[in-house]
């Protein structure tokens, strides 16, 4: 049986050592190493190459959704399962647009992060199915470029002028911006946004 190579990052070494106790009675599961670091993550990946990776969504007061994003770009062929002390909407939407596979609760059941681990390995993503997602490839880069503009306070005609397109059509891309996001106002659009990642 080929096993389903997993790393686990987690500050808690309590924490992490009952998940790996927990996840090694898996047949089917390998826990292959353990970082309680984030200076050390990049060089346990590589030297690991983990298909599933289990991160806290916060560890040494880094942002484990930022990790999730670095992760998904350098090592694609990685999935990440967050773990979260709780079940908030916009942590799974954050961890969703971060391009984590799965969010589980450390209230969850241990066999609930079993299943999250395996659908990953699948490629198959497992969020809480009453979730309405904000998918960031739904904004069109123009779309993303005048929510950057928007964030910095610009007027239409300010990024009309700056995007070279006429104010109509800035008014169009704001229009479409508020309704794929599903906030009411510009300043809604930008606190959405940083909520679920959206700039850089």
């Amino acid at each position: 049986m080929v096993k389903i190579k997993v790393l686990l990052v987690d500050d808690h070494c309590l924490v992490m050592d009952g998940i790996r106790q927990l996840l090694e009675r898996e047949l089917d599961l390998e826990v292959v190493g353990a970082v309680s670091s984030p200076t050390d993550l990049e060089q346990k990946i590589a030297q690991h190459q983990p298909d599933i990776i289990v991160m806290d969504i916060r560890f040494k007061g880094k942002n484990g959704l930022l990790w999730t994003r670095k992760i998904s770009s350098l090592f694609p062929a990685c999935k990440v399962v967050i773990l979260s002390r709780s079940h908030c909407l916009e942590y799974m939407n954050a961890a969703y647009e971060a391009g984590a596979y799965a969010f589980v609760s450390k209230q969850d059941s241990v066999e609930t992060l079993i299943h999250a681990i395996r659908e990953s390995h699948r490629g198959v993503k497992s969020f809480p199915t009453h979730l309405v997602f904000h998918d960031r490839s739904s904004l069109t880069e123009m779309e993303l470029a005048v929510l950057e503009l928007i964030a910095q306070d610009k007027t239409n005609i300010e990024i009309s002028e700056q995007l070279n397109i006429s104010k109509r059509t800035v008014e169009h891309h704001v229009s479409s911006i508020l309704r794929k996001l599903d906030v009411k106002s510009r300043a809604g659009a930008v606190g959405k946004a940083i909520e679920l990642g959206l700039f850089g």
